[in-house]
Formats: C-alpha cells, structure tokens, sequence
C-alpha cells in the first residue's frame, strides 16, 4: 500500500501498525538461506524499512522492526486479511497467499491476528532518521 493511501488513512483516525523483519537479526538471516535466493528476504527488509521510516512521524502510524521467524507475511485491513505463507526453500512471491475474512471469533483470522500482535509486542520503534 502506498505511503500516501497510509497516510490519509491514519488521518481519518486509523490505526496503521507496519512491522518489518530486523534485516540484520539471526531469523532473517535463516530465512534468506532458506530461500536459496542469497541475499533476498534481508534486501526486502532493507527496502520496506527505508520505504516505511518516514512514515515513523506520521501521527496514527507506528512502525517497527522484529527479530521474529518470518512464518508469514500479512497484510490486514480491519475484518480481512491476506496471508503470504513463507514456504522452505521458495522466495514469497511463488508460495501461497490466502484471503482470509473474520466470520467468527477464535477462527483463522483471529489466530494470525493474535499472532501479528505477540510479535508487535516484541518488536521495536523505527525513529524517523532525519
């Protein structure tokens, strides 16, 4: 999503969370040899954390990076959610994605939505560098 779309959603009062994998944290580093794709997953990191910093001092936005296994990627926007599962030895575009949609509590949804959560809770602030 775009800085801008993330932007105007915090200022209509949305809450933004973006956590990002620590480039440099040992989990990451396994995930990249898992990929058998050098040094892919680590640059991705890079990227979307020199993407998403300056959002950092946008009031609503928070965002943060993780030490964390990358088991999934997710992507949330209020009751749906998309799941990119981090497949062994395949990079993140080739595995599957699934959309997930809370119909219940204590479904799918709410289980990588508390997961999502215990790694925010482990995770740590991005300061706008600047």
């Amino acid at each position: 999503m775009g800085s801008a779309v993330l932007t105007e959603r915090a200022a209509q009062g949305c809450t933004v969370r973006i956590a990002i994998g620590d480039a440099d944290s040992d989990n990451v580093q396994a995930r990249g040899q898992e990929e058998r794709f050098g040094h892919g997953i680590e640059s991705r990191c890079r990227l979307a954390l020199m993407h998403y910093r300056p959002l950092a001092a946008t009031p609503g936005i928070e965002v943060r990076t993780h030490e964390t296994t990358l088991y999934n990627s997710l992507y949330r926007a209020d009751d749906q959610q998309l799941v990119n599962a981090h497949v062994w030895g395949v990079n993140a575009y080739a595995a599957p994605v699934w959309h997930l949609r809370r119909h219940e509590t204590g479904g799918m949804f709410d289980t990588y939505a508390e997961s999502f959560d215990a790694v925010w809770a482990t995770a740590t602030p991005v300061r706008e560098e600047g």
